[in-house]
């Protein structure tokens, strides 16, 4: 749903396209994070969130409706695209090559999209090391919080989107 303006101060016309479609998606995103209260808003992992949770619903609306759509009714088709046992990455990579948009459709809202994408698949996180084995019950030697490993941000970010939808 791109917004235009024909206004320029030249006396012109210029053409803006505004990403509401994505701006949206990371409206709704953020909100289900703040309403879950899971991290503060200003880590990284907390980006990582946002962004997973924007990727799936921008992509998730591939019939370009999403200034209409109500949040309530979209859940559970987030919740199984979010889920553990689901190919999302490959999923948001399909959609990001176009097959999910018409002619006409991304712009950029779809540029916005391929940044976030980006940003989650480029960036890696330090977090707990889950297939780490700890043989005398404790942390290694010199870690506080046990072993841990540096994953990719859209591996943090999208169990806690997953999450996040749970708890709205």
């Amino acid at each position: 749903m791109p917004h235009r303006s024909t206004d320029d101060d030249t006396g012109g016309s210029a053409e803006l396209t505004v990403p509401m479609a994505w701006l949206y998606a990371e409206y709704i995103a953020d909100e289900l994070l703040r309403t879950g209260d899971l991290m503060p808003p200003t880590s990284f992992e907390y980006r990582a969130g946002r962004d997973a949770l924007a990727l799936t619903i921008f992509l998730a609306d591939s019939g370009g409706e999403l200034s209409g759509i109500r949040v309530i009714t979209q859940l559970e088709t987030w919740l199984s695209l979010t889920a553990y046992d689901q190919p999302w990455q490959d999923w948001v990579r399909e959609r990001l090559a176009g097959e999910a948009f018409g002619p006409g459709r991304g712009g950029p809202d779809l540029r916005l999209a391929q940044l976030a994408w980006q940003w989650l698949e480029e960036t890696e996180l330090l977090a707990p090391d889950l297939d780490a084995v700890v043989l005398d019950g404790g942390a290694p030697h010199g870690e506080e919080g046990g072993p841990q490993v540096w994953t990719p941000a859209w591996q943090l970010g999208l169990p806690l989107g997953h999450l996040a939808i749970h708890l709205f």
